[in-house]
């Protein structure tokens, strides 16, 4: 097949340790498929940053996305933890399957480059709106495809944490999911598997194994805060070019495999 995929692990299926059905799934993909992986680790993040005395703090935006606010100290804190710690435990757990795999980071080559957000607009627990100083948070603008390209042309494995560079060569957080799609988008992959701890999308309560491009965009708004993120990056690749986005659950034997054949998962397609 030889297909280009790009597949976000979800920070739910890293938190106690990737799954080896994962890994097993991952290391077979990789011998038919050129493979970029992309990973969260939110739950980790918050656990270290919690432990060394600075609790994070969340944030909900007007249309709903729930985000981490990162402050200075959060920001080298969430470096630390998603560059170093689980980014190089998921290199290690592939390196040792044989799996030529390379942990990176967005800053690394300048390979995601990021708009830092002077402010955002945030909800309080009664739903008014206000405004507050961007921190360490930015949207995506960018990504050098040269670079990810040499790597995945000669048999490597990318494995990149959500941090983005600044103008300023500075890192910013930025949404996983977000970025899965920036980079299935800039490479032109065939297919993007967002992986999490859920097995379907649920509408108004009920499981939904297929949707369009326009009933996604139809239901988005009643999709809560854990799906809503996932929604609006599927619907971006889609419009980006890149052929399907398949939501799914990691926690199942051969995860993706399942969700490429459309047998487990939420499809969405144009």
């Amino acid at each position: 097949m030889n297909e280009l995929i790009v597949i976000k692990i979800g920070g739910d299926l890293i938190s106690k340790g990737l799954p080896e059905a994962l890994v097993d799934n991952i290391v077979s993909i990789t011998k038919e498929n050129k493979i970029i992986l992309v990973h969260g680790g939110g739950d980790v993040v918050t656990r270290i940053s919690t432990e060394l005395g600075h609790p994070p703090k969340f944030i909900v935006s007007p249309k709903g996305f729930r985000s981490r606010y990162t402050n200075r100290e959060e920001a080298g804190i969430f470096t630390m933890v998603m560059a170093g710690k689980i980014n190089k435990e998921i290199v290690s757990a592939l390196q040792g399957r044989g799996v030529q795999a390379v942990g990176l980071s967005g800053l690394d080559g300048a390979l995601v480059r990021a708009t830092r957000k002077k402010k955002i607009v945030a909800v309080d627990e009664r739903g008014r709106r206000m405004l507050i100083e961007g921190g360490y948070t930015g949207k995506i603008d960018g990504v050098n495809k040269v670079f990810l390209g040499l790597l995945v042309d000669n048999g490597y494995i990318p494995v990149i944490s959500s941090l983005a560079m600044s103008k300023a060569g500075k890192p910013l957080n930025v949404d996983g999911d977000r970025m899965a799609s920036s980079l299935a988008t800039a490479m032109g992959a065939e297919n993007l598997v967002l992986l999490t701890d859920v097995a379907n999308i649920l509408v108004a309560g009920k499981s939904v194994d297929a949707l369009s491009i326009y009933e996604a965009k139809t239901v988005i708004e009643g999709i809560g805060p854990g799906m809503i993120t996932k929604l609006y990056a599927a619907i971006e690749a889609l419009e980006g070019g890149v052929g399907e986005v398949v939501i799914s659950s990691g926690f199942i034997k051969n995860p993706i495999e399942l969700a490429l054949e459309h047998k487990a998962g939420t499809v969405i397609k144009k």
